[in-house]
């Protein structure tokens, strides 16, 4: 939306756009005017709605009496284009959002030729559905005041609206039935002085007449009207929490009970959504018929529908606990009936003690090759939604539900053979059934954070291996049991440090490396990339457990690893890399790593990764071995800060011309680091990079660190930076110069940069100064040594640290590219110049 002009409210429209405003007008209503673009006027309502929002008065069509025009011109042509019309008619409605404006424009009887029944309503253009669509959300943005109200219902409007809702359009039908929520919340709160009842003669007029209509199409056997006042009502409750909603809902509910029941009327799909929104109203929170409605429906609507209900309840806190417990036995019902199918008798306890729906039901559902999946999918995923939560409001039987998972997970592979009918169908309908698998071990995996599951572990890790280790597993579905595997892992580890279990826990870790070690030979790349992802995520998880990196180091997986470093696809290069960096951790940099032993391995791998750095032809690899870089700066892993300088000059010598963005930023991010260390390393504040004391010894070890970055060649990078054809890039640097202005400069007050300009320095300063300020579209950004700036002397750099305006160039990099065209007035030039009304721009075509 546009940002308005500054000045007074008189003068929100700028001069150029009020001299431009008339020719657009009459540009628009021209009868053989193009085809204009909807985007250009849906922008130019947008400014329209701006203006009026800054002032209520009339003062905008006076001023302008060609928007009037326009509108007249428009409703008096004999075959109007839909779009304009539909244009006019919402600016109308904008127009008339303030009562005064209302006032003016019904004393110019324009609302009426409009919105009345002798406007658009009686013309052939109705049939087109965007000029439908304009009355109506011309309509709505009217509907601001009492007088609009009294308009549209003694005009005969509010037949016109209900006829709508049943539109052929969908857009058409929804705006319909939004405008009729907004009427009625206006008319009840704008036109009430007491509190309403249930009785007639309480209500509003307007409300009157809505609420009539919702009961009549409730009474009615038409399930097109249900359908509409249904969804008339799921959007009213969920927009609206006034205390008056709960007396509406007292007039409806016996009917909308009825619908639970009847048979001859099937919208039972749209009670749930309904009562949706109704439990998230603190209107309901005790109300009893609600409440009552609820368990009716928990009851009486299938699994599908009752679901999303289900677990919307149990993620209330107010609500009661025999409801609760109806809604958590609704969600856990399928997971019950495949444990029971597992096994005849049942082998260990089930899920629930008794059922809500009809065990049948579910049964039915399962044992069908359409429903079964969708079922299941639908279950899972409510149960990932209820254990994501921080705080649930009951707790779930998290040993019978990780049963019923693994019997799920064994069913899709095929490595459980049930005794029961109905398992031997449901195992036929899952095998391999990827979208069941994924969704399962999403499951499995938040399960592994629950109280309950450790007696299982053991179990647990002999479906995960299965899966890791069958040729049937598909890459996505692999990728998930890795997920999955990491964070039982962890639980294993935390398992294993309570009660000593260390031998299961080094059994598991051998078997899932040895697999491990398989999957990095795979011939499908994506499951060479998800392998090394699910290497690093152990890795950064486990890296402090003795037994996690004695069976990593004494396997093949770390070998594997660098050879994938040249992998011929470029993901699964840049994951090598993340991989070989999180590796570098345990096996170089740890404190009891051999130093000797490992010190030409650690130099060759650096090589490795700088080599990557400079040849790579893909991004991804490129970006992968920077982020690994910042990481290893920031753990503090290249060695003394002699060290760590030379090794941040040189990658910093290789990105700055790095064609990708992002490799550039990263750059910059490893920078910021360094200069962090830097200025702790002398005892400087850490604080990026807060002013310090003005003690001899603060400014000696200032000059040494000015010295470092200076040979590190880092301000060369950093100004270059600011050139940078990609903002991001640009800011980040400007960010970085501005914290260091005021390290080295504690109490900065800008200097004149004429005080140092008769100076070499000052002059080539100046020079850099001139050049920053053409942005991205400078050309030969001086070097070392060009133009006689010198970016690895420290005067040269402390002067234009102080005189360069930093400031004005952060407020030109954070524009938009775009800023300048999304102004009014380029757009208003943008229409004209479209209608060849602009003299520059009308040219012969031949």
């Amino acid at each position: 939306m546009f940002s308005p002009e500054p000045g007074s409210r008189r003068r929100a429209m700028t001069h150029e756009c009020s001299v431009l405003l008339p020719r657009v007008c009459a540009a628009l209503a021209h009868p053989r005017q193009p085809r204009y673009d909807d985007t250009c006027l849906e922008k130019l309502l947008d400014w329209f709605r701006s203006l009026t929002a800054l002032d209520p008065g009339v003062e905008l069509v006076q001023d302008n009496p060609c928007l009037m025009e326009f509108i007249s011109s428009v409703q008096a042509l004999p075959k109007p284009s839909p779009s304009i019309l539909s244009f006019s008619l919402r600016l109308a409605g904008i127009l008339a959002a303030s009562e005064s404006r209302f006032q003016h424009l019904q004393q110019e009887k324009l609302l009426v030729r409009l919105f009345g029944r002798d406007g658009p309503l009686s013309s052939a253009v109705w049939e087109d559905a965007s000029v439908r669509s304009g009355w109506v959300n011309g309509v709505h943005s009217m509907m601001q005041h009492q007088p609009a109200l009294r308009f549209l219902c003694e005009g005969g409007g509010m037949d016109v609206i209900f006829t709508l809702q049943g539109d052929p359009s969908l857009f058409v039908a929804s705006a319909a039935s939004q405008l009729l929520v907004h009427m009625l919340t206006l008319s009840v709160e704008s036109e009430t002085t007491k509190p309403l009842t249930t009785k007639d003669c309480d209500w509003p007029a307007c409300a009157k007449m809505i609420i009539k209509h919702i009961e009549d199409s409730l009474q009615s056997s038409s399930a097109s009207h249900i359908e509409q006042s249904l969804k008339l009502l799921t959007s009213l409750f969920g927009s609206c929490h006034a205390l008056w909603t709960e007396v509406l809902w007292l007039r409806i509910a016996k009917q909308i009970e009825s619908f639970l029941v009847e048979e001859t009327v099937q919208v039972q799909h749209m009670l749930a959504n309904l009562l949706l929104k109704m439990s998230r109203s603190p209107v309901f929170d005790t109300e009893g018929s609600f409440w009552a409605l609820v368990t009716s429906a928990l009851e009486h609507l299938t699994p599908v529908q009752a679901g999303p209900l289900a677990v919307r309840i149990l993620r209330l806190y107010k609500c009661p606990q025999d409801v609760r417990i109806q809604a958590l036995t609704v969600l856990l019902q399928p997971m019950d009936c495949i444990l029971r199918a597992a096994s005849q008798p049942l082998e260990y306890a089930g899920l629930l003690d008794e059922s809500v729906s009809d065990p049948i039901t579910i049964e039915s559902l399962l044992s069908s090759k359409s429903s079964c999946a969708s079922l299941l999918c639908q279950t899972l995923a409510h149960l990932k939604e209820l254990l994501s939560l921080v705080d649930l409001p009951m707790d779930l039987p998290s040993t019978p539900l990780l049963r019923s998972l693994m019997t799920i997970l064994q069913f899709c592979n095929g490595f459980l053979s049930p005794a029961s009918p109905l398992g031997n169908t449901v195992s036929r309908i899952l095998i391999n059934n990827f979208r069941v698998q994924r969704s399962a071990l999403d499951v499995l995996a938040a399960l592994s954070e629950q109280k309950g599951c450790d007696t299982l572990i053991g179990s647990v890790f002999d479906v995960l291996l299965a899966y890791l280790e069958s040729p049937n597993t598909s890459p996505t579905v692999l990728k998930m049991t890795f997920q999955a595997t990491s964070k039982w892992l962890v639980r294993l580890q935390e398992v294993s440090c309570s009660n000593s279990q260390w031998q299961q826990a080094e059994k598991i870790l051998e078997d899932v490396f040895l697999v491990l070690q398989k999957r990095l030979c795979s011939p499908c790349w994506e499951i060479r990339d998800s392998s090394l992802e699910f290497l690093t995520v152990l890795i950064k998880c486990l890296t402090d457990q003795d037994e996690f990196r004695q069976s990593l180091l004494s396997s093949e997986v770390p070998r594997l690893t660098e050879n994938l470093l040249e992998d011929p696809e470029s993901y699964v290069r840049a994951s090598a890399v993340t991989a070989v960096g999180h590796l570098a951790f345990i096996t170089y940099f740890a404190p009891e790593s051999p130093v000797v032993e490992n010190q030409c391995n650690k130099e060759n791998t650096i090589a490795k990764l700088q080599e990557i750095l400079s040849t790579d032809p893909e991004g991804f690899p490129r970006r992968a071995v920077i982020s690994i870089f910042i990481e290893w700066v920031r753990q503090g892993c290249t060695g003394q800060l002699e060290d760590t300088e030379q090794f941040v000059s040189r990658v910093i010598h290789t990105v700055e011309h790095d064609l990708d963005w992002e490799v550039r930023l990263g750059g910059l991010e490893l920078v910021d680091i360094f200069c962090h260390h830097a200025f702790c390393h002398f005892g400087l504040p850490k604080c990026p990079y807060a002013p310090v004391s003005s003690a001899v010894t603060s400014s000696i070890h200032q000059n040494e660190v000015l010295q470092i970055l200076c040979r590190a060649n880092l301000f060369s990078f950093l100004f270059r930076s600011l050139c940078d054809c990609d903002q991001p890039v640009g800011q980040r640097a400007c960010d970085l110069l501005l914290n260091l202005r005021v390290n080295f400069y504690p109490t900065f007050t800008p200097r004149d940069s004429r005080e140092t300009e008769d100076s070499p320095v000052g002059h080539s300063i100046a020079w850099l100064q001139r050049t920053l300020r053409q942005g991205s579209l400078a050309k030969n950004f001086p070097t070392d040594g060009g133009n006689g700036v010198d970016f690895q002397d420290p005067e040269s750099m402390m002067i234009a640290l102080g005189t360069i305006d930093l400031e004005e160039l952060r407020d030109e990099l954070s524009k938009s590219s775009d800023h300048v065209e999304k102004s009014p007035q380029s757009l208003l030039q943008d229409i004209l110049a479209t209608m060849g009304t602009i003299e520059e721009n009308e040219a012969d075509c031949y």
